[in-house]
């Protein structure tokens, strides 16, 4: 595989329908650029339209926005209904969008925060779409996961909405871990049904984006005090993201971050998730609470 892999590397993308979630602001605003200058039929799945719409005009291609708020079931069922509708098939959905280190709040539907954005809202959309993309040779679900899926992570299913004490660190570090959880169960329910769909996982490494902007302002000072040093740019961090949605070498149940030294920054290449993140009772169970919480389940 290559190892300078950039976004020069991204095949001829024509004639494939990308969604990309949370794509007006950093990593989905770069991936969705790319996918869009080679071609792609590109959505930005977003919750402020506004927004949206600024961020396509920035972008060279076929372009539309549909709203989608990952912290509501209702927007997020309302999106999938427009999408299929003007969409038969989908090629590619990345699951971008997130939040981190949020104080304790909860959605619309009284998930916590960070996991009912981060997990259910993806999973249910996930679920909601994937019949588009099923007989679809070459499609792809790309979730992007994080390095916080190791920092202080585990599925608490005793207090999965972190009801009884609640902790920034531990509740970002679970929808983190979530994601991942996800996707290998996701791929192998996708193997076990013979599907042309894959699922894959990404994570960007520590990138200048605004997801620290629900963080404690401490926290927000010092990074962008070490910025410059320690993260690289939007466009970097989404490379690995973009080579697990369009490179031709990429199998399902792969996991893609950056290259460097603590997977902080560097060229995009195959990396390894922690144990837990393997684990297969605690895939199923999530699987299993996950379809319970949104009410969605998967056409496997």
């Amino acid at each position: 595989m290559t190892t300078k892999w950039t976004a020069h590397e991204v095949p001829d993308q024509r004639g494939r329908v990308a969604v990309v979630t949370g794509a007006n602001t950093g990593l989905g605003f770069e991936t969705a650029k790319v996918l869009a200058e080679r071609g792609a039929t590109v959505v930005l799945a977003v919750r402020d339209v506004t927004r949206g719409e600024r961020a396509a005009q920035r972008m060279a291609g076929d372009v539309t926005v549909q709203q989608l708020d990952l912290t509501s079931l209702a927007s997020v069922r309302a999106a999938a209904a427009a999408l299929r509708e003007a969409h038969p098939r989908i090629d590619l959905l990345v699951n971008n969008a997130g939040v981190m280190y949020t104080p304790r709040q909860t959605t619309s539907d009284g998930f916590e925060r960070q996991f009912g954005t981060n997990h259910l809202g993806h999973f249910a959309l996930t679920g909601l779409l994937l019949d588009r993309l099923l007989p679809v040779p070459g499609s792809r679900v790309v979730t992007v996961s994080s390095v916080g899926h190791r920092i202080r992570a585990a599925i608490h299913f005793e207090d999965l909405q972190w009801e009884r004490s609640y902790s920034r660190v531990g509740a970002y570090g679970q929808s983190k871990l979530a994601n991942l959880l996800f996707t290998y169960e996701l791929q192998h329910r996708l193997t076990a049904h013979g599907a042309a769909t894959v699922a894959v996982a990404a994570h960007p490494g520590v990138s200048n984006t605004e997801l620290v902007r629900n963080s404690p302002a401490a926290l927000r000072v010092a990074v962008e005090r070490v910025a410059p040093l320690l993260t690289q740019p939007a466009a970097a961090g989404a490379l690995p993201t973009l080579r697990a949605a369009t490179d031709p070498a990429v199998l399902g149940g792969q996991y893609y971050g950056p290259g460097g030294r603590g997977e902080v920054r560097g060229y995009p290449r195959l990396v390894t998730s922690s144990p837990q993140s393997h684990d297969l009772a605690t895939r199923q169970r999530l699987w299993a609470v996950s379809e319970d919480l949104t009410g969605v389940t998967f056409p496997l």
